[in-house]
């Protein structure tokens, strides 16, 4: 059985397990408590906003209060209550705060957990845990130590915990043991499908911030008729064609004007647990402010002699290299607060200084063919690539509409570099791979070009996979729709790999347009619509 200390209520063979509880309190650089921001400026200025709010709330989230206010209940993996789900066990309170626990992570607390146990209880699998502060924590861990016949139980939670009054169903962890449904330990399935119904919901109400619903809903609320009806706006997806995107649900108030409108919002609602992590966010947010472009840098832009865009790639290096100089004048302007004293030191030195990324360690690596076909398999849009099965390329555009279309890349061309192989033994042995993004921009190049600082080409980028399992760029075609209309097909150049001289820097070129149509069809297709 289980209980309380002193409950009276053990039977002779109950004895104590212990538990380990690490958590994280909310604090002033947690990305998450500062209002949402979805802009840099947005984030700063929501940083001193919460700088209050946190201070409001110091008593509350103190170590010395989460011993009180925060409660675990175990449930049992292997026995179950007589009505086939698993034992509950009794609500046991956190105890003595252990602030020296070895590999604690920064800002973290820990804390003593006795449970009072006995045989007949099972293995514990599962816990429930209850928030009776006013003021959310982020649950790490729990770990429970020496359980008889079995040993220590691990339980990974990195999840948020709002107050017990914010959910309909107590907050449920489980064991980091992972099942086939088919597989569940039967004294868990109620609690599992519990769990399901709850991330699920019910299609029903608002989000709020505590929620941890994963609904979804069409694009609704990109208009606002009811300020003025050139501003509404059509619904994205849910039609029979175009079944996407889809956004999460928020359960929004519909407009006056347009009952099937949702009205529009500064903010999003994204489940808490999703939202940047604790730690990850605090670095997000110091560097957000650090690139405070309408606040800060009207002020030190004649300093630096910057203007909206680089000038150099030496211009960009700077900001890992030392950082930026700024007059200790200057410095005092855009410092007024101790928060802002650690990014903007008072000697001017190292301002605006960011960690290199990898990538440009080597300054010249993005250069090379090698990390170009590197970063085509490591970056965000890899699941595009295709294996080359017809040759030469073909497109799916409507003839009658925008001409022939057919690639002009030729075997001969390619066979250079397959060592020792023909394009069509290439072909079979699964050799050759293309990055397609003709058929996607092609219709759009003719308004996209005759904007007056845009100029863009829809691009095929054709692999061949090496001996060493790396990606070689062999040739990359570069088409603008004809001159003399869409109907008239279009006119393509085919550029292929070089290292010095013109040809060299054209290559470069070419890689450079295969990228940007990578990341403009991950950000709006891969990523938003799919």
């Amino acid at each position: 059985m289980f209980g309380l200390p002193g409950s009276g209520l053990f039977n002779s063979n109950t004895q104590k397990i212990k538990g380990t509880v690490v958590l994280m309190s909310k604090n002033v650089l947690d990305f998450n408590a500062v209002a949402s921001a979805g802009s840099v400026t947005g984030a700063a200025s929501g940083l001193f906003g919460a700088v209050s709010d946190v201070a409001g709330s110091v008593v509350d989230g103190a170590t010395a209060i989460f011993s009180r206010n925060i409660a675990l209940t175990l449930i049992s993996g292997t026995k179950t209550d007589g009505q086939g789900s698993g034992k509950v066990g009794k609500e046991t309170f956190l105890q003595k705060h252990l602030p020296t626990l070895p590999n604690l992570g920064a800002k973290q607390d820990a804390f003593d957990i006795y449970f009072d146990y006995d045989a007949d209880f099972g293995i514990p699998e599962a816990f429930y845990i209850k928030n009776y502060m006013q003021v959310e924590f982020f649950l790490v861990s729990v770990t429970l130590e020496d359980i008889p016949n079995h040993g220590t139980i691990h339980f990974v939670c990195n999840s948020w915990v709002y107050n017990f009054k914010n959910y309909k169903k107590d907050r449920i962890f489980f064991a980091n043991q992972v099942y086939l449904p088919s597989a569940t330990p039967a004294a868990l399935v109620k609690y599992r499908n519990e769990e399901l119904e709850n991330l699920r919901g019910d299609g029903k109400g608002e989000r709020k911030e505590a929620d941890r619903i994963y609904d979804y809903d069409v694009y609704n609320d990109l208009g606002n008729p009811d300020v003025d009806k050139s501003l509404a706006r059509p619904i994205l997806g849910g039609s029979t064609q175009y079944p996407y995107p889809r956004r999460c649900r928020t359960g929004r108030r519909k407009t006056r004007k347009d009952p099937n409108s949702e009205a529009p919002s500064s903010s999003t609602y994204v489940p808490r647990d999703e939202i940047f992590g604790h730690l990850k966010s605090s670095d997000f947010l110091t560097f957000a402010i650090k690139s405070l472009s309408q606040t800060v840098l009207p002020l030190f832009q004649t300093a630096l002699g910057l203007n909206a865009e680089f000038d150099s790639f030496q211009d960009a290096h700077a900001f890992f290299e030392g950082g930026i100089y700024l007059p200790t004048n200057l410095i005092s302007q855009i410092s007024p607060l101790p928060v802002l004293k650690e990014l903007f030191r008072t000697d001017g030195e190292q301002a605006l200084k960011f960690p290199p990324p990898h990538v440009i360690k080597v300054k010249s690596a993005w250069m090379t063919d090698e990390e170009f076909g590197r970063e085509m398999i490591a970056g965000v849009n890899p699941n595009i690539i295709k294996r080359l099965d017809v040759f030469p390329p073909q497109s799916t555009l409507d003839p009658s509409e925008f001409g022939d279309h057919t690639s002009t890349i030729t075997k001969e061309s390619l066979e250079t570099n397959l060592e020792g192989l023909t394009v069509d033994q290439a072909i079979e042995g699964n050799k050759l791979f293309i990055l397609d993004h003709h058929d996607a921009f092609m219709p759009y190049l003719t308004k996209i070009n005759g904007l007056e600082d845009s100029k863009a080409y829809a691009t095929r980028t054709i692999l061949f996979l090496k001996n060493d399992g790396t990606l070689q760029p062999l040739a990359i075609e570069l088409s603008v729709p004809h001159p003399a209309g869409p109907k008239f097909g279009v006119v393509s150049r085919v550029v292929f790999p070089a290292k010095e001289g013109a040809e060299g820097t054209i290559w470069l070129l070419a890689k450079a347009y295969v990228i940007v149509n990578d990341s403009c069809y991950h950000q709006l297709m891969s990523h938003w619509y799919n």
